[in-house]
Formats: structure tokens, C-alpha cells, sequence
């Protein structure tokens, strides 16, 4: 099996581009930030004080999570309900980063995660997959932006959507994001020794999706 390890801060891109290189290649594309969403919108829904890592712990046995991939895209369900949609707010962003720093989350989701790279090609997007996760990985990108780019493309998608956006709250939304994953003690965000940097401030979409492809392509060869 072929396995590539996609990191990088919020709002980078990670999941668009690496679904859609997926595509290109014939891998299967797995996002792991889905679940740490899912587990923030879990607890949301049951009133945890985020900041309680005690009381999320002790959510952990109760949360039912399943990937399927239906028509090629991935959803998650928590217990039977699809909720794709719902953890893909900014409140639901912000959970995700708080509980992505207890240990014991990162464990509840590890072996998870490690199981898709014995059965298919992957794609695995998230903040530790070339430094924890998988870290024989085949290829192992770091993909990043500027803050002000992510939160311009934030900006852009939620308005395309119909929805509101605060660019400055989305930018301080952003750098607390990245100040928060880069500190945590438990896997922390930052380039594995043997990554690969793309920087993808001053590209487009398409460019970054070619250049990430690019950079799998060659070591498939």
C-alpha cells in the first residue's frame, strides 16, 4: 500500500487539495480533522465544557464514529446521524482544536486512522499524520499559507455559501487556531524532518492541487 501523509495548519487547503489529488490518483482520500470535529460537535451537543478535558475523556466510550465513502465522497456519522455538514461551522472548528489536545482523544482516534493505510492507497490530511499517525509514510507533504490568505479563502467560501464572514474574527480565529496546534503538548503541529514544503500563498486552487500531485506522482515512479 501506498500511503501519503498531508499536514498542515488551518485553512490551508488540506482538504479540497488532497481530495482532489486523491482523485487524480486513484487513492482513497481520509480526513482525519472530520474527526476530531465530530467528536467536538459530540460534545457540544451533550454540553461538555470543552475546556474540561476530565469530562471529555469520560464522552469518549459514548461516541459512536463511522467513515463511509458513498458515491467516492467521505461522510461521517455520529451513531446513525450523517453529520458532514454539521461540524463544518467555526464553532465546531474551535472544538475540535481544543480537544485535539488531550492525549486521550488523539489515542481513541490513532488506531483508526493507522487501519486505513493496511487496506488501500491513501491520502491522510490532518495536523500529526507524518509525525504520529503514519510516520512511514511513502510521501510526506507540509502544506501551508499565510494567515491572511487562509483567512481570505475562509472569507470567500463561507459568502459563496450564503453565510456571513468577519474576515478580521476569521484571521483571529485562524492565528489563535495555529498558536493553539503548534503549542499542545500532545503532537503538536509542525513539518515532519523528512517533508516536503508547499507553500501555497500566492497559488490558486488548481496550482496547488497540480503541485501536490506533482509531488506524489514523482515518488510513485
Amino acid at each position: 500500500m501506498f500511503s501519503v501523509a498531508l499536514d498542515g495548519p488551518a485553512g490551508a487547503g488540506k482538504s479540497t487539495i488532497a481530495k482532489k489529488a486523491a482523485e487524480k490518483l486513484g487513492f482513497i482520500y481520509i480526513d482525519t480533522g472530520a474527526m476530531y470535529r465530530t467528536i467536538g460537535l459530540a460534545c457540544i451537543k451533550s454540553g461538555i465544557d470543552l475546556t474540561d478535558a476530565q469530562a471529555v475523556v469520560g464522552m469518549l466510550p459514548s461516541i459512536k464514529l463511522r467513515l463511509a465513502f458513498l458515491d467516492g465522497e467521505q461522510h461521517i456519522f455520529l451513531g446513525d446521524e450523517d453529520v458532514s455538514s454539521l461540524i463544518r461551522t467555526e464553532q465546531v472548528s474551535m472544538a475540535a482544536s481544543s480537544v485535539s489536545s488531550i492525549p486521550q482523544v488523539r489515542s481513541f482516534l490513532l488506531e483508526l486512522q493507522r487501519g486505513f493505510a493496511k487496506t488501500d492507497n491513501i491520502i491522510m490530511d490532518g495536523r500529526d499524520i507524518g509525525t504520529v499517525v503514519l510516520p512511514d509514510a511513502n510521501v510526506k507533504i507540509f502544506l501551508t499559507a499565510s494567515p491572511e490568505a487562509r483567512a481570505r479563502r475562509r472569507t470567500l467560501q463561507l459568502e459563496e455559501k450564503g453565510e456571513k464572514a468577519d474576515y478580521e474574527q476569521i484571521l483571529s480565529d485562524i492565528i489563535k487556531r495555529d498558536y493553539n496546534d503548534s503549542h499542545r503538548e500532545t503532537a503538536p503541529l509542525r513539518p515532519a524532518e523528512d517533508s516536503i514544503l508547499v507553500d501555497t500563498t500566492e497559488l490558486t486552487l488548481e496550482q496547488s492541487i497540480a503541485k501536490v500531485t506533482e509531488v506524489i506522482g514523482e515518488r510513485l515512479k
